[in-house]
């Protein structure tokens, strides 16, 4: 069995967040989608799921950090090219997202980041095949 990731990310406004990602590019489950949470599929094993903050809140007793004061995480995700980076940080800002950091090109790697609807942070990466 292969093993799957799923990243649980509270959100403001699970409709907003929908909106955004879909902008991104990405589909979402309906099988683990309700009103207060959604799916986001990254690929066949890595999923994001999108929950209301309440939701989010049952699996802590810890309070639930604001993304906007501080980092809980960086998630970073690879795309199939240099273009794909910078088209998807261009939608992000787009759809209300705000650049972070400055673009990095180091001739084999290519990323650039994005804060997305609630302040979580996300790298877009390219990397040449031929340097693995």
């Amino acid at each position: 069995m292969q093993t799957q990731i799923f990243v649980n990310l509270p959100v403001k406004n699970l409709v907003k967040s929908v909106t955004f990602f879909t902008k991104l590019g990405y589909g979402f489950n309906p099988k683990f989608s309700n009103e207060n949470a959604t799916c986001m599929i990254i690929s066949d094993t890595i999923f994001i799921m999108l929950l209301e903050e309440g939701v989010f809140q049952k699996f802590t007793k810890k309070p639930v950090a604001d993304a906007f004061k501080s980092t809980e995480s960086v998630i970073c995700f690879s795309v199939n090219s240099k273009e794909r980076v910078d088209e998807m940080i261009l939608i992000a800002l787009a759809e209300g997202g705000t650049a972070v950091n400055e673009k990095q090109d180091h001739g084999f790697m290519y990323a650039h980041g994005f804060e997305d609807l609630d302040g979580h942070l996300w790298e877009v990466m390219w990397m040449d095949p031929a340097a693995e």
